[in-house]
């Protein structure tokens, strides 16, 4: 395990701290590097540390008893894991599990230093809770869709935001069904729709858009 450089300049809403308290921050956090498809924290698991990711991808999502699974968000560069701050508030143990979904470089913040820059600082303070407030608005949002939006507009979406600016993703129809918090079935039956209305092509874990103003007009069609 070594240690990054200044990599709390890779937080600008960091800028703000004093030099001492980000000098602090610094020799608190303890980095540490995870290959992708790592469980960074699973249900059970003690939140003993803040975690901010320097680099790469955390995807954060929910099992349920019956094996159900939704991807409730993900944690980018730059970013907290809100999760994690409200167990480390309300010292609970995860509730979700964290899954590195690409390689990832992330900072480990104890207990004990969380709780004294809170204390101890607005700016710290700010980042911590503007994360907080803005990833809360984003579990509404998500909720919202799961019980009022239609599956094929939710699905349109989902693939358009997967592809990014391409024209194809890798996901396989269980990975898919995991994004929307939905069956893998469900997630057959549309996208042999999408295939038969020439908005897609799909084989074994891919989708290539073929048609992506249709996707596009679908998705905002709810």
């Amino acid at each position: 395990m070594t240690e990054t450089p200044a990599w709390t300049d890779r937080f600008p809403a960091l800028a703000d701290m004093s030099p001492e308290l980000k000098r602090q921050l610094a020799e608190d956090g303890r980095v540490v590097r995870a290959p992708a498809g790592t469980v960074i924290f699973a249900p059970g698991m003690p939140a003993d540390n803040f975690l901010l990711v320097v680099s790469g991808v955390v995807r954060v999502q929910h099992l349920s008893e019956s094996g159900r699974g939704i991807v409730l968000y993900r944690v980018n560069a730059g970013e907290s894991c809100v999760l994690t701050t409200a167990c480390l508030m309300a010292h609970e143990a995860y509730s979700a599990e964290g899954i590195s979904e690409t390689a990832v470089e992330a900072v480990m913040l104890p207990r004990r230093a969380f709780d004294a820059l809170v204390a101890a600082s607005a700016s710290f303070r700010g980042f911590v809770f503007d994360a907080y407030s803005r990833r809360i608005t984003d579990l509404f949002l998500l909720l919202d869709e799961v019980a009022f939006q239609r599956i094929d507009a939710r699905l349109a979406q989902k693939l358009l935001d997967l592809a990014r600016d391409g024209d194809s993703l890798q996901a396989t129809h269980q990975q898919l069904a995991d994004e929307l918090g939905t069956a893998r079935e469900v997630v057959s039956r549309q996208l042999q729709e999408f295939r038969r209305r020439g908005l897609v092509a799909a084989s074994r874990g891919a989708v290539e858009i073929r048609d992506r103003a249709g996707l596009q007009a679908l998705a905002a069609s709810d």
